[in-house]
């Protein structure tokens, strides 16, 4: 039997780990709740609780994963996943805390439900091969080659270099203030040359339905997206998963997430998340 306290204590795990395999805050939210209805209903003691409620979520994500493999295969445009978003001036948030960056979990989506399990487990949350084995049902040689092909596969598509915080921050406040003045020239200037913009609509607003590439594209795609008539649209300064990025509300209502990727100054990388149904989950700014 596991109480309530015991589960209140490994929420924030059990999440994090529900969030990186599903990228779905809501998906995420409902597998823990899953589990523990189901947790709640085991009549016999439980000798390591923490093992058992991450089996339990581990378990419910894949079912959930292979389920959803034929949504995302018929998906509009690219598929971006659902965004963590917090107040810049916020510390350790438990969201926050648990977040990961819009590109790693784009990299971890084109991981086989296992080989995302497995990584997630070992290389995040720290459990043994042994464990995982256990919690999977697998023999532990397969589950450890199942965790170095992934590995390998995440290292090869992983950003090649993380800016400082106070770097990404800097460069993304000076091309929002560009993208506001219509300045076209600073924004390419900002800009790398070789610089992608993915914009995840789902069929439902607009969006680009395939990545934007180079710089001159990107900056004008981008233009006219803001010069769009908007019922009294407001800008506001976010963390989107832990990176500094920015929430678009239109009438009071979030519009449109984004976040970019720094390296040497720049801006190689801009994801941008305009789908409503994964915006519905966040509160009002």
């Amino acid at each position: 039997m596991i109480d309530t306290t015991t589960f209140e204590e490994h929420r924030r795990m059990l999440f994090g780990i529900a969030y990186r395999m599903l990228g779905s805050v809501a998906d995420a939210e409902d597998v823990v709740q899953d589990a523990w209805l189901r947790c709640s209903q085991v009549s016999t003691p439980v000798e390591n609780p923490a093992g058992y409620l991450t089996r339990t979520v581990t378990n419910l994500a894949l079912s959930r994963l292979t389920s959803a493999a034929a949504t995302r295969e018929q998906y509009v445009g690219p598929w971006l996943p659902e965004p963590l978003v917090t107040r810049p001036d916020i510390g350790e948030e438990v969201e926050l805390a648990e977040s990961v960056s819009l590109a790693m979990l784009v990299v971890l989506e084109s991981l086989s439900p296992l080989e995302r399990a497995v990584f997630v487990l070992k290389e995040v949350f720290g459990f043994s091969f042994r464990e995982i084995a256990g919690m999977l049902d697998r023999g532990e040689a397969a589950v450890r080659q199942v965790g170095s092909r992934a590995r390998a596969h995440v290292q090869a598509r992983r950003p090649r270099y993380d800016a400082p915080a106070e770097v990404r921050r800097q460069v993304t406040e000076e091309f929002l203030a560009a993208c506001l003045g219509g300045d076209l020239n600073r924004m390419m200037e900002l800009l790398a040359p070789d610089v992608t913009a993915w914009s995840d609509g789902g069929g439902k607003v607009k969006a680009a339905l395939r990545p934007q590439r180079g710089a001159d594209k990107v900056a004008r795609f981008l233009a006219a997206v803001i010069a769009q008539p908007m019922d009294d649209p407001q800008v506001h300064a976010v963390d989107v998963n832990g990176r500094p990025g920015l929430l678009l509300t239109v009438a009071g209502r979030p519009d449109t997430v984004a976040c970019a990727e720094v390296e040497d100054g720049r801006i190689t990388e801009i994801r941008i998340i305009r789908n409503p149904e994964k915006l519905r989950h966040l509160p009002p700014p």
